[in-house]
């Protein structure tokens, strides 16, 4: 597989159904992560990232802890989040937990910063919704001092300074690799460039190209700041099958599902076929079959000046067995084609 384009796997820990068609348990579900992590590892898949959510139809918390897990049972798979939700967690515990994640799998820790997408983690562990964004932005400044890993003097707003504070376990070799998760927020995306830190676009939706601004910005705000280039990666979802008709089949009554409740939630009308067709079609659903998949992706790639793409392969109660083999479809024939036609 060759190095110059990484392709990675997202997932949420989608609480998935089993053989008799009953929600699995959240145990259950992890075990299945650790599985499928596994198999992408054989694959030669470049990178795992594992979503953080705190409701009851993702059953991953604390992804550091499975990401350890996986570590145990992989040798080459590079292991991250996507993303973590720094606005309600401590920076210093995220850097120990994700530099204990590097040294137990021998450097392939990652982590990718965002404020995520679902809020359940403010109540949770106490904190204000109405200082979403600086919570945010003083967390990830205090975050950028640890990364150079010397002792760190700083002073926020939101806590108590810290004046030549050593931090450990330290990274064994080099500092953390650590992407910011951008939706859409051209502020993000110049954050990005600020702190000299790669940047992780999270395109769910709509035609893929019209990211390319974004991309075009974070260049020009590198430049002004004075930086070097740094990777830009993508994050969509899909799925991929046999053929076209029986991937869209399979993935649409499960992706409707999960479609419907978080969008119940947020006041979006029900998904209509037309629409799942449209985004599979032209937007940023990224389902088919290995040629379908691997010819849109290949196109995004191109329009964009991306260096990862990471397929989110989890969509609500899709099953284990069928996302065990669309990872193995996406690493034995998707990433091939694609390294193909790049090349």
């Amino acid at each position: 597989m060759t190095k110059a384009f990484e392709f990675g796997l997202d997932t949420f820990g989608d609480v998935t159904r089993g053989a008799d068609g009953a929600l699995l348990p959240h145990a259950q579900v992890i075990r299945n992560v650790i599985e499928e992590a596994v198999l992408a590892d054989k694959l030669g898949i470049h990178f795992i990232g594992l979503g953080e959510h705190h409701r009851a139809d993702f059953a991953i918390s604390a992804p550091e802890v499975v990401l350890a897990a996986i570590a145990a049972r992989t040798e080459r798979i590079r292991l991250g989040s996507a993303v973590t939700v720094l606005s309600s967690d401590d920076p210093i515990r995220v850097f120990q937990r994700f530099s204990s994640v590097d040294a137990a799998s021998n450097g392939r820790a990652e982590v990718i910063l965002g404020r995520g997408s679902f809020t359940e983690s403010f109540p949770l562990f106490g904190f204000d919704l109405k200082q979403y964004e600086v919570l945010f932005e003083e967390k990830l400044d205090l975050f950028a001092a640890l990364l150079k890993q010397e002792p760190v003097t700083w002073q926020g707003n939101l806590r108590p300074p810290l004046k030549d504070q050593l931090v450990y376990p330290p990274i064994e070799h080099g500092p953390l690799k650590t992407w910011i998760g951008v939706g859409g927020s051209p502020e993000s995306v110049v954050r990005a460039a600020h702190y000299d830190l790669p940047l992780m676009l999270a395109i769910i939706g709509g035609d893929p190209t019209r990211f390319r601004p974004y991309v075009d910005l974070y260049h020009r705000a590198l430049g002004q700041f004075g930086r070097t280039t740094r990777p830009i990666g993508v994050h969509s979802p899909g799925y991929v099958a046999a053929t076209d008709e029986q991937a869209r089949e399979e993935l649409w009554p499960d992706y409707k599902a999960m479609r419907d409740r978080i969008g119940k939630e947020r006041g979006w009308p029900p998904m209509g076929r037309d629409e799942f067709v449209r985004e599979a079609e032209h937007g940023s659903l990224y389902v088919g079959s290995p040629e379908t998949v691997a010819r849109k992706l290949t196109a995004t790639i191109k329009a964009l000046g991306v260096q990862r793409f990471h397929l989110k392969y989890s969509a609500g109660p899709l099953p284990h067995e069928k996302l065990m083999k669309s990872i193995e479809l996406y690493g034995t024939k998707v990433v091939p084609l694609v390294n193909d036609m790049l090349a």
